[in-house]
């Protein structure tokens, strides 16, 4: 498994190529919080156009993300009296807290199927490309 990084404002890019399974997914995973540590990145994108298989702990690596990011600032909104809601767009809910965001782009049909069946939209946008993606997150909310 293989991942480029590209930070736009404080969104972190994650194109993973290859198979995200359980030999690859500690890596990944502690990769992709690495950088983001060291990038200050307040939300992530994950690039899976060139993701060839993914696993049930494929799922777990950008679950854990998610959460990581969800978990940012819980303390500063609770205090600003920011609640979480839910909004619709399309058919996809999209949480809306002060904690980052993770958009889901590029998936095949195959890897589109897998986290949909694992309810990751329900908690994630999807779009087809990482412009789009960009402009989901800059159109929603300030990205410094």
């Amino acid at each position: 498994m293989e991942i480029i990084y590209e930070m736009t404002g404080n969104t972190l890019t994650a194109q993973l190529m290859g198979e995200l399974d359980h030999h690859a997914a500690a890596k990944v995973r502690s990769e992709i919080d690495d950088t983001m540590d060291s990038y200050g990145a307040k939300n992530l994108i994950f690039d899976f156009s060139k993701v060839t298989f993914m696993d049930s702990a494929g799922i777990g690596v950008v679950l854990g993300r998610y959460k990581r990011l969800q978990a940012v600032e819980p303390s500063a909104s609770r205090a600003a009296g920011t609640t979480a809601t839910a909004t619709a767009v399309g058919t996809t809910a999209i949480a809306a807290t002060a904690g980052g965001s993770v958009v889901i782009t590029g998936c095949s049909q195959k890897i589109y199927s897998i986290l949909h069946m694992a309810g990751i939209f329900s908690l994630m946008k999807y779009t087809e490309t990482k412009e789009e993606a960009i402009t989901y997150l800059y159109g929603r909310k300030e990205v410094c």
